[in-house]
């Protein structure tokens, strides 16, 4: 006696009408999720733990456009417990002449971290 596969059953009759579509919308999804979807959560989660780790002296971006040093970081804490909220931290930052507050959350990229050298060209 042969042992009888479940996927050889799925292939024969009627039921292979509806395998070609099935297989063919599986595979137009696990192609978005690996090129599109998967990356742009790994850059997101990159770009939280840079912004989590901003301190003062960093050059950075708003996502404005606006270029400053961060000279001064308020952490917003809640009353119940003591977990941060980093939307609502707030930075101050140093543009030319002018001081600007800022959310943390707003931040676009980091330019230059404090203590080290400044790239040239």
């Amino acid at each position: 006696m042969t042992p009888v596969y479940p996927a050889l059953l799925l292939l024969q009759g009627a039921s292979n009408t509806l395998l070609g579509p099935i297989f063919m919308y599986g595979a137009i999804f696990a192609i978005f999720y690996f090129i599109l979807i998967r990356p742009g959560q790994r850059q997101r989660k990159a770009l939280e733990a840079m912004i989590k780790q901003v301190k003062r002296g960093d050059e950075i971006v708003t996502a404005g456009g606006l270029v400053g040093e961060v000279i001064h970081i308020k952490e917003a804490t809640t009353e119940k417990s003591d977990t941060r909220m980093p939307n609502e931290d707030r930075l101050t930052i140093k543009s030319g002449e002018s001081r600007v507050v800022i959310e943390r959350g707003r931040i676009a990229r980091v330019s230059r971290v404090a203590g080290a050298p400044a790239s040239e060209g």
